[in-house]
């Protein structure tokens, strides 16, 4: 990996940790669907011209239903879900539930695409799950939700939200094998704006946003998910997936770094555990742990 490509993917994961900032500051004042609908619109808006400029409309209208479903499974459902999370829990322990992702595309794949997965990957499942377990017990009991009876729900939502970014890997190797990252990002936010829109605006807020929550609502929209986007896909295209998923490691320690210096979050010795456990399960489980040199 260049320099160039190590400070693009802190660029990115700094970007994505922010994103559960900002989810944490504008949630509470737009709700969880509107939040969530603003975010893919603002994206759309900026990936859409790129895509067009670059003569990719075509592609889109050719494969556009299979882009539908990646616009619900990896951006509609998520970001509504991590939304709705944000008014419960707190932002780092969020982006905590959030690094379980490639655990559950180890288990979509061994499911639909038939990967029986490895002795390794198995105690890589066993070892981060156990850390989720382990993390929604300490938000049931020690009152790591930050509304009283919302933290069992925002855990469930975190996690529904990750199930989802788990479906979308093993869904694209099988609907969209050779169909441009830009086209996929692009069509996905453009997608997920359009099946939002109606939700959102009958569940628009009564008292319009403060001018904080519209920054954060910005932010969101155009720099942690559609600048976001476009890194990652050149990342992708640059180091390959296994070096790629490494920003997963990454984006809670921006997150809980955001949080702290804006917020004023601090993280609890079980929440350090958990995310630990989390992170040496996914190790383990995409093979960045345990690889033999080559």
């Amino acid at each position: 990996m260049s320099p160039r490509d190590a400070a693009e993917l802190l660029a990115l994961a700094a970007l994505w940790g922010a994103s559960f900032l900002c989810m944490r500051l504008g949630a509470g004042e737009f709700g969880p669907l509107p939040l969530a609908a603003v975010r893919v619109a603002g994206a759309a808006l900026l990936l859409m011209p790129l895509l067009a400029a670059r003569g990719g409309l075509g592609e889109l209208r050719r494969h556009w239903r299979p882009i539908v479903v990646v616009g619900l499974v990896n951006s509609a459902l998520p970001f509504v879900c991590y939304g709705y999370a944000a008014l419960s829990i707190s932002a780092g322990l969020a982006s905590i539930f959030n690094a379980t992702s490639p655990l559950f595309s180890v288990l979509v794949a061994w499911a639909w695409l038939g990967e029986r997965p490895t002795a390794r990957r198995v105690a890589g499942l066993a070892l981060g799950f156990g850390g989720v377990v382990g993390l929604a017990l300490h938000a049931a009991d020690d009152g790591a939700g930050l509304a009283a009876g919302g933290s069992a729900a925002a855990v469930g939502a975190c996690l529904l939200a990750t199930a989802g970014y788990g479906v979308t890997p093993g869904y694209t190797k099988r609907r969209l094998v050779g169909v441009a990252p830009l086209t996929v990002a692009a069509g996905s936010q453009l997608a997920a704006a359009a099946v939002l829109a109606l939700p959102a605006a009958w569940s628009r807020p009564a008292v319009a946003p403060s001018p904080l929550a519209w920054l954060a609502a910005g932010v969101l929209a155009f720099a942690c998910t559609g600048a976001a986007y476009l890194l990652y896909f050149r990342l992708f295209a640059r180091i390959g997936p296994t070096n790629a998923i490494a920003v997963t490691f990454l984006i809670p320690a921006f997150a809980v770094l955001w949080a702290g210096l804006l917020l004023g979050e601090t993280v609890t010795p079980a929440m350090m555990a958990g995310g630990v456990a989390i992170l040496a399960g996914t190790a383990l489980t995409t093979g960045l742990l345990g690889r033999r040199p080559t």
